[in-house]
């Protein structure tokens, strides 16, 4: 196939300039753009609609390649499916999908039916209460997000979140009569978390500010006209929240910063008016409470101490550090992850070389078993149980090319056995593909980046295999290898996807989070960009076949590397990405923009605002050759603002000096999650793999 080039197309859409001076610290900077933050300027959402059809105009040939992966990925899930049933209280709760709809419905069955009639077929319960069909709620509107729902202890009413924007950010509260099957009268917006009273009557929960920050937890009662305040969170570095704890007697108030924490306890009457504090904030401590019927258990996190500490305390010592008694200590070459606090047992689930394991422990701390999987890359994810009293817990479990399988784990017996497996269908079986782990030496520094590979078998190792690496690095988020029914399309015509677990991600325990943030952000860049020359210098690919992809903050990372190493890469995907850091972080009535100093650092100091500005990906596009690029964006998304990706396609393709496809696909009905329906969401998807696919010269099939 014939090399893609711009100059094949029609002209792109030109964004109009308007240079704007902005001067912060001595440093003058000029943003031809900068007018593109607002949405209601007449020149922005037509130059949005243009692009969004050039992208359409230019893609045109791929549009049965496009549906091809569609119907692929369709193909390989299984529509008509439901969750294993979950105990919470009396009742068992699942999801259920179905053929043709793009939204999961909300069920439960009480305990007594599901353990004598439907336990061994789980999948073929009949008579299960609805509680809620999402499909139903999310007619009419072009983006809806359900974003979960807290029932009252005694099972009758249930308090939810939901939005019509897609932005995560936003969501309206409502509560549901389960006997009634109608909402009261009770609507509250800009809700963030939830946590129900004993009483059943009483609602506490967080409320956003402009910012969309969590700054204020509320009282009320759902009859009454009025809600009342009962703590504020004024340093805007912090965010707040409320919770119930497994033994119902407490609500927890929880307010953090990416550093640090402090913990507020109520008691859970309904009553309880005045948050009593556990410890005061200490800058750069990080701890959390989890509650036994007779004591309290403390994760403990500082400086020195960066892979946390579990300690107990009796309840009326947590204040006191010294009667504090030792539970798990702490490793430095061991990240404790989760952990599950029940009346007998403390299950761990523990982070080793980027590997999890999980832990059981008796609940004075004496040590009973590890589970521990062979496999040399896998995914491991604690799912605990909802009962204090449980004899039980469940996992999950899953690797590159082995689907999800939630097992459930006797914490007397040792015995465990598979409640579900993930079905996979268009003829998938595992053993035609390659798992493979690499450590990748550093440039910078003296430590070795894990990847992951995932090829089919036969792979010939002489560069002319295309491949797509992965990549994140930032606020200490892991990039586990998880099963994808997606990747599989890229995969099957001889891809090699390839995830790199550069530092800013937490994958090697804390201290790797801390060596990719702030001031040595730079080594979150170099380590993808030495993960990229290993696959090449390996055989792997070559720099013709070789794409990268990142999506929010892993936008900032491939749009700095663009900027770096253009030559190692052909094609780039940057979706929703964070690439105008230094406008956003000065701008401090844009959400989530205090928060973050704690991440990239104060902009208002000099170190850090020439070190931001030395990699911000808009500040640092200049005249030379780049990939193929295609950014996505999201016009109501919270977390990323739309102008961030419009502001950067505009600005690259004033400068690049190359005949590549530079392409803009803004989601005019969702936010940063992109769309919101399942099925709407394959489709992104497929048009990202038809873009990669076509830009890599490879056949449209």
């Amino acid at each position: 196939m014939s090399a893609i080039l711009q100059s094949l197309f029609p002209q792109p859409p030109i964004a109009p300039r308007e240079e704007a001076h902005l001067t912060h610290l001595g440093t003058e900077r000029i943003d031809p753009y900068f007018y593109m933050k607002d949405k209601e300027d007449p020149r922005v959402l037509p130059y949005i609609q243009a692009e969004n059809a050039y992208t359409e105009r230019v893609l045109e040939a791929t549009k049965e390649l496009q549906e091809t992966i569609y119907q692929e990925i369709v193909s390989r899930i299984k529509e008509d499916d439901q969750s294993y049933p979950t105990l919470r209280h009396g009742y068992y709760y699942y999801t259920r999908t179905e053929q043709g709809k793009q939204y999961p419905s909300y069920y439960r069955i009480d305990q007594e039916s599901f353990e004598t009639k439907w336990r061994e077929r789980y999948d073929q319960i009949e008579g299960g209460e609805l509680l809620f069909d999402v499909n139903a709620m999310a007619e009419g509107y072009e983006a809806y997000l359900f974003a979960g729902y807290s029932i009252s202890p005694n099972n009758q009413l249930a308090a939810y979140l939901t939005n019509t924007t897609g932005s995560y950010a936003e969501f309206d509260l409502r509560i549901k009569d389960l006997r009634t099957g109608e909402d009261l009268p009770l609507q509250l917006s800009r809700v963030s978390s939830i946590a129900w009273a004993g009483d059943n009557k009483t609602l506490y929960y967080g409320l956003l500010d402009d910012t969309l920050r969590s700054s204020k937890i509320y009282r009320r009662g759902i009859n009454d006209l009025a809600s009342e305040l009962i703590y504020e969170e004024l340093d805007a570095r912090y965010s707040c929240s409320i919770s119930e704890t497994k033994t119902r007697e407490y609500l927890f108030i929880s307010t953090s910063s990416s550093t640090t924490s402090e913990e507020y306890y109520l008691e859970a009457t309904g009553e309880d008016r005045t948050p009593k504090l556990f410890l005061p904030r200490e800058q750069d401590v990080r701890y959390s409470i989890l509650t036994h019927r007779d004591r309290f258990y403390i994760y403990y996190k500082d400086k020195t101490h960066l892979n946390g500490m579990l300690y107990s305390a009796d309840k009326d010592q947590v204040a006191q550090r010294e009667q504090w008694q030792l539970i798990v200590p702490h490793r430095p070459e061991v990240r404790l992850d989760t952990l599950g606090i029940y009346h007998e047992h403390i299950v761990l689930e523990e982070r080793r070389e980027g590997l999890s394991r999980i832990r059981i422990l008796s609940a004075i701390g004496e040590e009973l078993t590890t589970l521990t999987f062979p496999e040399p890359v896998y995914t491991l994810s604690l799912k605990g149980a909802s009962d204090f009293d449980t004899k039980t817990i469940r996992y999950s479990y899953s690797s590159p090319n082995r689907p999800t399988s939630l097992y459930e784990y006797h914490l007397h017996t040792g015995e465990q056995h598979l409640l579900k497996q993930q079905e996979v269908g268009g003829n998938f079986s595992p053993d035609n593909y390659v798992v493979e782990r690499r450590w990748v030496k550093a440039s910078h520094g003296d430590v070795s980046i894990p990847m992951t590979l995932l090829y089919r078998k036969g792979l010939k190792r002489d560069g002319s295999a295309p491949a797509l690496l992965y990549g994140y690095g930032s606020y200490g988020i892991t990039l586990d290898a998880h099963f994808s029914y997606s990747v599989l399309s890229l995969v099957d015509r001889g891809f090699v996807y390839a995830q790199a677990q550069v530092r800013g991600g937490s994958d090697l325990g804390e201290a790797w989070y801390e060596d990719g943030k702030f001031l040595q952000k730079k080594n979150t860049f170099t380590d993808f960009i030495d993960c990229a020359e290993s696959l090449i210098e390996g055989g792997y690919t070559s720099a013709q076949r070789l794409a990268a992809e990142g999506g929010s903050a892993g936008g900032l990372l491939v749009g700095a590397v663009a900027n770096m190493r253009p030559d190692l890469f052909r094609s780039i995907i940057a979706a929703v990405p964070f690439v105008d850091v230094v406008t956003t972080m000065l701008d401090e009535s844009l959400p989530l923009t205090t928060g973050e100093y704690e991440e990239w650092g104060n902009p208002n100091e000099q170190a850090y605002f020439d070190y931001m500005l030395s990699y911000s990906p808009y500040d640092n596009l200049r005249a030379q050759a780049y990939p193929h690029f295609l950014i996505t964006g999201g016009i109501n998304d919270s977390q990323v603002l739309f102008h961030e990706p419009t502001k950067y396609i505009a600005k690259l393709r004033s400068l690049k000096t190359d005949d590549h496809l530079a392409l803009l696909h803004m989601n005019m009905d969702s936010g940063h999650g992109g769309a919101t329906g399942r099925y709407d969401g394959i489709r992104e998807t497929a048009l990202e793999y038809a873009f990669l696919i076509y830009t890599l010269g490879l056949p449209l099939r």
